[in-house]
């Protein structure tokens, strides 16, 4: 930032002002630019600069609705700070509609935080990165599960780093989990730079899912409000909330291979030996039934109701017995006010 603006290579917006470009981040083999759609949105009032990213696994798309409604749709005339709105981040993937870089098959959110002389993907994640992640105080990027599969909205964060962790209470869900995220990926070597970057999964690749949106928008603003850029909104408070080590999660997989049936959904609590799913062969003359080896939150589920042995089911983790009767009053409606 610079006397208030926001500059980037090759520009820059000043306070009050909001710029939607097309930033050139590599070509194609026709030699046409690959441009990626930046929003910077540069309130009139001074605070910290946060980005929003989504689609950088290019067939994620719940994010890019909210990237995209914050940037276009929702009022910053009392902005203190700066937005950077990146809703489409891998822009090659998200035109192929695969996840990874068509580019030699190679994952964008692994090569960050770049290199100016190395792969396409690394050069791609360094003109990203240095213009438009590295200026900024604190990040948000959004992903869903991968295709055929569907994820509870949750927090993915370094809950070591207390700028981070403070970041993913600030968002306002039910589940955090506590991991530093793989070398390569955004949250990671952003907060590594001195940017403090959360993960927020929900949903499935592939599509917009409203609620999902809805959900993640109201995580923006409390966000938003609790680092004073929106500074009359409310901060959430999300009635309960659990935080996971990474070592505590639990993907159940098949032993049989056939089709699924279901009898939960993403978001459910399940008690130990409950009957999760059954894999049955096409005459249903065989029947593997997947019961619940703890009591927990189906935070991940199989959406595309065909698996080999040793495919994911379920993602399942842990609750105490208090988070669990917190869940049980939120459901009910009977959940108190956040306490002062």
């Amino acid at each position: 930032m610079t006397d208030g603006a926001f500059t980037y290579n090759g520009g820059r917006v000043d306070p009050g002002e909001t710029a939607d470009i097309r930033y050139s981040i590599s070509e194609t083999y026709l030699g046409d630019p690959i441009r990626v759609p930046v929003t910077i949105v540069n309130g009139p009032y001074d605070g910290p600069t946060v980005f929003l990213s989504a689609a950088v696994h290019g067939d994620e798309l719940n994010g890019i609705e909210v990237v995209r409604e914050v940037a276009q749709d929702w009022p910053h005339d009392n902005l203190h700070g700066t937005l950077v709105c990146l809703p489409v981040v891998n822009v090659p993937g998200f035109t192929a509609q695969q996840r990874y870089l068509p580019i030699y098959d190679r994952d964008l959110n692994r090569s960050f935080p770049g290199n100016d002389t190395s792969t396409s993907a690394k050069r791609m994640a360094h003109q990203l990165f240095t213009n438009f992640v590295e200026p900024c105080d604190y990040g948000v990027d959004f992903h869903t599960s991968t295709r055929g599969r569907s994820n509870m909205l949750h927090v993915r964060a370094d809950m070591e780093n207390d700028d981070v962790a403070a970041l993913a209470r600030a968002f306002g869900s039910n589940v955090i989990i506590d991991s530093t995220g793989p070398d390569g990926t955004l949250r990671r070597e952003a907060s590594d730079a001195g940017v403090p970057t959360v993960t927020v999964e929900m949903g499935e690749a592939h599509r917009f899912q409203r609620q999902f949106i809805d959900e993640a928008l109201d995580g923006v603003a409390s966000v938003l409000a609790q680092y004073g850029l929106h500074p009359a909104a409310p901060v959430d408070w999300p009635g309960w909330r659990t935080v996971i080590d990474s070592g505590e999660k639990t993907w159940l997989r098949a032993d049989a291979g056939g089709i699924v049936e279901t009898h939960y959904a993403h978001g459910d609590l399940v008690r130990e030996g409950d009957r999760i799913c059954t894999i049955t062969n096409p005459f249903k003359s065989t029947r593997d039934e997947v019961a619940a080896p703890f009591t927990g939150l189906l935070v991940g589920l199989l959406e595309n109701p065909v698996v080999y042995p040793g495919n994911p089911l379920c993602h399942l983790v842990e609750l105490d017995e208090p988070t669990r009767r917190a869940y049980e009053r939120d459901r009910s409606g009977t959940m108190p006010e956040r306490p002062a």
